[in-house]
C-alpha cells in the first residue's frame, strides 16, 4: 500500500476516536471552571501536571519502548508487554516515596502554596499515578500490535466513563480536586479492564521467563526518555508553577483556560506523530527515507499552521463561547501560546528521527536546551509581564528546542524544512497576535485577522494540492 496512504489511514483512525473526546473536554472545560473557580481550576491542573511527571519516573518512560518494540516485527510481543508491564508495576511501587518527600518539602517550605497543595492530595495523586501508569502501557501495547481501531475506540470509552464519573462526583455530590481525581482514575479502571477483555493481554503476559537481553535493549531505549520527558515537563508545565507561585492560583488558571484552545493544535499533532512515528519506525530503513521526511514535514507544517491561523482567528468567540465568565480576558493570552505549540510540534516531529533511530540520548541532549531556557526565560518575564511573560518564555523556549533539533537531525536524516515558507508563515502568526493584543473594535479586528487568515491558506495551498496527490499515488515512486 501506498506509504502515504497508510500514515493517513492510521491518522484518520486514531483522529476519529481522539478528536472526539477531546472536543468533549473542550466542551465541559466551562463545566470544570464553574465547579472549581479559578483557583480551583489552577490547583487541579497543578496537581495533574505534577502526576503526569510522576508517570514517566515511576515508569522509567517503559511507554516508549513498548511503541518502539512493539511494532518491530524483529522482537517477541510477548516479551515487550510483559517486561513493560513489570517496569511499570516495580516503578509504581517506588512512586509512593513521593508521600514522604513531599511531606518533607511542605516542612522545608512551610509557606510555597504548591507544596501545600500536592501534600494535602499526596496519595490520591499516588493513586492516579497507578491507574494511568497501568493503562498507558495497556494502550500503547494495544497500538503497537496494530490495533488501531481498538486504540481508537478506547479512547472514546475512556473519555465518555470521565465525564460521566465527573458529573456525578463533582456536580452531583460537590467534591471538588478529590472529584475530578477520582474521575478520571475510575475513568482508567474502565479502560485497562476494557483493554484487557477485548485485547485478551493475558496472552501476552508471562511473570517469568523474560529474555535477559530483551529486558536490557528495552531499558537502554527507555530510561533515556525518562529525562527527556522530565525536561519536556519543565518546558511545558513549568510556566504553570512558577505563575502559582509568584502570582497565584487565580492567574495559573487563567494560563491553563488560554492554553485549552491552543491544546486543539497539540491533539491534531499528537493524533498525527502516533501514527507517523509507526511509519517512520516501519519505514526507517527505506533508501527514500529523507524524501518520505520532506514530503510528509511539508504537509504537517502546513496544516499545523492553517489550524493555528483559524484558532487565532476564532479564539475570542470560542473562549466566549466555551469559558466561565471569569476566564474571558484570557483570549488576550493565547497568541504567544499558539506560537508555542506550533514549535512543540515541529519538535515532536524532529523528535521522531530520534524514536525511528533508536537515538534516544540525543533526543535528552535537545530537550534540555529548551528546559534550561525556559526556566531561565519564566524567572525573567513572568515577573515583568505576569501571564504574558509565561506565554512569551514557552514560545521562546520551544523555538530554541526546534532550532537544535533541526541542526542536529540533519545529521541523520536530509529534510528540506521549507523555511522561508515557514518564516512567512511565522511572521503572518505573529501579526495576527499583535492585531489580537492591540485592536479593541470587532468591526476592525475580525476582518483584519480573516484577512491574514486567507493570506496562510494562500501559503499553504500548495502544499495541500501536494498531498492529495500523494495520496492518489497507487504505488510510491520516489
Amino acid at each position: 500500500m501506498n506509504r502515504y496512504r497508510t500514515l493517513a489511514a492510521n491518522t484518520i483512525i486514531l483522529g476519529l476516536g481522539q478528536f472526539g473526546s477531546k472536543l468533549l473536554v473542550i466542551v465541559m472545560m466551562g463545566f470544570y471552571q464553574a465547579a472549581l473557580g479559578k483557583s480551583g481550576y489552577g490547583e487541579i491542573n497543578n496537581i495533574i501536571d505534577t502526576a503526569t511527571l510522576l508517570m514517566s519516573l515511576a515508569t522509567l518512560s517503559v511507554g516508549e519502548s513498548i511503541i518502539r518494540f512493539g511494532i518491530d516485527t524483529a522482537y517477541d510481543n510477548k516479551q515487550v508487554f510483559s517486561i513493560g508491564i513489570r517496569v511499570t508495576m516495580c516503578g509504581v511501587i517506588c512512586c509512593m516515596t513521593f508521600v514522604p518527600l513531599i511531606g518533607l518539602c511542605t516542612n522545608i517550605f512551610p509557606d510555597n502554596a504548591v507544596f501545600a497543595l500536592l501534600n494535602q492530595y499526596s496519595w490520591l495523586t499516588v493513586l492516579y499515578v497507578t491507574t494511568g501508569s497501568l493503562k498507558s502501557s495497556c494502550a500503547l501495547f494495544v497500538r503497537s500490535i496494530g490495533h488501531v481501531k481498538l486504540y481508537a475506540v478506547d479512547g472514546i470509552l475512556t473519555t465518555g466513563m470521565n465525564i460521566v464519573f465527573n458529573i456525578f462526583l463533582l456536580f452531583t455530590f460537590n467534591l471538588g480536586n478529590v472529584g475530578y481525581l477520582l474521575s478520571v482514575i475510575l475513568a482508567d479502571v474502565c479502560s485497562i479492564i476494557f483493554l484487557t477483555v477485548t485485547a485478551k493481554l493475558w496472552k501476552y503476559f508471562t511473570a517469568f521467563r523474560l529474555e535477559k537481553d530483551m529486558v536490557s535493549a528495552m531499558l537502554r531505549f527507555c530510561i533515556p526518555m525518562m529525562p527527556t520527558t522530565i525536561m519536556w515537563w519543565v518546558v511545558n508545565v513549568s510556566s504553570s508553577f512558577m505563575i502559582s507561585g509568584m502570582v497565584g492560583f487565580d492567574a495559573s488558571g487563567v494560563y491553563k483556560a488560554a492554553s485549552r484552545f491552543p491544546s486543539m493544535i497539540s491533539i491534531f499533532s499528537g493524533i498525527f506523530s502516533q501514527a507517523w512515528n509507526m511509519s517512520a519506525i516501519t519505514e526507517n530503513n527505506s533508501r527514500t527515507i529523507a524524501k518520505f521526511y520532506t514530503n510528509v514535514f511539508d504537509i504537517f507544517q502546513s496544516t499545523v499552521y492553517v489550524i493555528a491561523a483559524a484558532l487565532l482567528l476564532l479564539i475570542k468567540p470560542l473562549i466566549l463561547v466555551f469559558c466561565d465568565e471569569a476566564f474571558y480576558d484570557a483570549y488576550l493570552v493565547t497568541p504567544f501560546i499558539v506560537l508555542s505549540v506550533v514549535f512543540t510540534c515541529f519538535s515532536t516531529f524532529m523528535g521522531s528521527v530520534y524514536i525511528a533511530s533508536k537515538q534516544s540520548l540525543r533526543s535528552l541532549v535537545t530537550a534540555s536546551v529548551g528546559a534550561v531556557l525556559n526556566i531561565v526565560f519564566n524567572l525573567l518575564f513572568i515577573g515583568m509581564w505576569g501571564v504574558d511573560g509565561a506565554a512569551f518564555a514557552g514560545f521562546l523556549g520551544f523555538l530554541a528546542i526546534f532550532v537544535v533539533r533541526a541542526i542536529d537531525t540533519h545529521h541523520i536524516v536530509y529534510m528540506d524544512l521549507k523555511l522561508p515558507k515557514m518564516i512567512l508563515n511565522s511572521g503572518i502568526l505573529l501579526t495576527m497576535g499583535v492585531i489580537i493584543f492591540t485592536i479593541k473594535d470587532n468591526a476592525i479586528y475580525y476582518p483584519a485577522l480573516a484577512g491574514m487568515f486567507i493570506v496562510v491558506l494562500a501559503l499553504n495551498f500548495k502544499s495541500g494540492v501536494n498531498a492529495i496527490r500523494m495520496l492518489l499515488k497507487k504505488e510510491i515512486a520516489e
